[in-house]
């Protein structure tokens, strides 16, 4: 699998809300940084992030891609992160950076502007 594979396959799982194939896309030592909020280490922490956004608060997920980028075992794309929360759609501009190791990911970092989405949930 390419590393752009293993980006997208990991994107789809979030859409799908399937954090069992999430974690099985990430290495035990994964950083995860939603840069505005902070890191968390390990599938235990991608879990617990993913889990209150992606599986508990939204009925619907959605990550529309609208450009994606590979160099070597490095990814970034461009993205907006739809979550239907309360029958009302939060969309987040997001910019992303994930580095490959195996056919798993050890390095994901999401910057989006934390107000933008805090607007959306009042």
């Amino acid at each position: 699998m390419t590393p752009e594979q293993v980006v997208t396959d990991l994107i789809r799982a979030c859409e799908a809300r399937d954090l069992d194939a999430v974690v099985a896309l990430v290495t035990e030592d994964i950083e995860y940084d939603n840069v505005p909020i902070g890191k968390v280490f390990g599938p235990d922490g991608v879990l617990g992030v993913l889990s209150a956004g992606v599986s508990q608060a939204a009925s619907q997920v959605e990550w529309v891609v609208h450009r994606q980028v590979a160099a070597g075992n490095t990814v970034m794309n461009e993205r907006t992160d739809r979550f239907l929360v309360d029958e009302r759609w939060i969309e987040i501009p997001i910019a992303a950076v994930f580095e490959i190791r195996g056919d798993k990911v050890s390095l994901w970092r999401d910057y989006f502007d934390l107000d933008t989405y805090r607007s959306q949930r009042q």
